[in-house]
């Protein structure tokens, strides 16, 4: 039986007091869905508003981003449903990939929260890459403390932000991890880096996205 995995995409194409340019970073999406694409998995995506999903640092000599840039997949991610339509729990798996626009219209976003927690209540995997991990923030199963509090978890770094976007960013995004009490670790600049605590798989920069869904894979293929 075929296995399906939501992205949830940024619709966000700018952020920041000088307005930049931003969006999902398209490594993020496009090696984690080479992976399972290859591997058999289906893959669907929504976002908060629905439609349109703005990309960042497209690069067409890596032929995974290539590939994907030119497949109907991307047609359809450009056509994504709107997360408020969509019941994580029909899904195995529910992917956040980074770039700077999930700190725009991700992070706290009541549809993403909602999702999480359906996608989690339900026994299914959460993972989130590079900024992605924003979109845990906020989070309560009910209980009334964070998602993330006492959990292991990666996301980008601060020493990474001081040296992409700190004047972009509304906030650090390992600080406020750690401050909703993760177990937050990260390794070398732009080295990949994969925290998997049970069913919560993170991962640190855009070189972790592949790592990250070879992980998801292996959770979805015991």
């Amino acid at each position: 039986m075929t296995q399906h995995v939501l992205f949830i995409v940024t619709n966000a194409a700018v952020i920041g007091p000088h307005n930049r340019k931003t969006g999902f970073f398209f490594a993020e999406v496009a090696h984690p869905f080479e992976v399972l694409d290859e591997a058999g998995i289906a893959v669907e995506f929504a976002s908060p508003a629905g439609g349109w999903t703005p990309f960042d640092a497209y690069d067409e000599s890596d032929s995974a981003q290539k590939q994907f840039f030119e497949s109907k997949a991307f047609r359809r991610l450009n056509r994504s449903r709107k997360l408020s339509d969509v019941d994580a729990a029909d899904y195995d798996a529910i992917l956040i990939p980074g770039g700077l626009g999930p700190m725009v219209d991700i992070q706290r976003n009541a549809d993403v929260q909602k999702a999480i927690v359906r996608a989690w209540t339900t026994n299914k995997l959460v993972t989130a890459v590079c900024h992605g991990p924003c979109s845990l923030l906020g989070v309560d199963l009910g209980d009334g403390k964070p998602f993330v509090s006492g959990r292991k978890v990666t996301g980008f770094s601060t020493k990474e932000e001081y040296d992409y976007a700190r004047e972009d960013v509304p906030y650090e995004l390992e600080e406020a991890l750690r401050a909703e009490g993760a177990d937050y670790s990260s390794t070398t600049n732009w080295e990949p880096h994969v925290v998997v605590d049970g069913r919560l798989i993170t991962g640190q920069n855009p070189a972790s996205a592949a790592p990250l869904a070879k992980e998801l894979l292996a959770a979805l293929q015991p």
